[in-house]
């Protein structure tokens, strides 16, 4: 862990919007495809969206279909995860990660970061 660095986490009311980011100064993210997972308290960790490499296909879990979008952009080594209508059900614990391929399956992962909290409450 450590070799990936998120922002962009906070406190949103209801119906607002948070945009997340994923960097790194360790390696060029555009070789991996980039994954946003999320853990709420006492839940485990789950997918929320992937995006490939060449940013060609994305893939999104039924939770978030219609509200997140994910992108990257290459030149600045930053991928996205652009997040409106949020809900309070939305509130956890925020990680990217790296892989080779599209997938939201923890165990596909091979490089993490360590979190951005969002909260979503009025």
């Amino acid at each position: 862990q450590g070799q990936l660095v998120e922002s962009g986490g906070g406190l949103v009311q209801p119906g607002g919007s948070l945009r997340l980011s994923c960097a790194s100064s360790k390696f060029t993210l555009h070789y991996y495809a980039i994954a946003w997972f999320r853990q709420a308290p006492g839940k485990e960790r789950e997918g929320v969206a992937c995006v490939s490499s060449s940013e060609d296909s994305a893939i999104y879990a039924d939770s978030v279909k219609d509200r997140f979008t994910i992108s990257r952009d290459n030149a600045n080594n930053t991928v996205y995860l652009q997040m409106n209508s949020l809900k309070p059900e939305d509130t956890a614990i925020y990680y990217c990660a790296a892989n080779k391929g599209v997938s939201l399956r923890l165990e596909h992962m091979d490089y993490w970061g360590q979190g951005t909290q969002v909260t979503v409450s009025s």
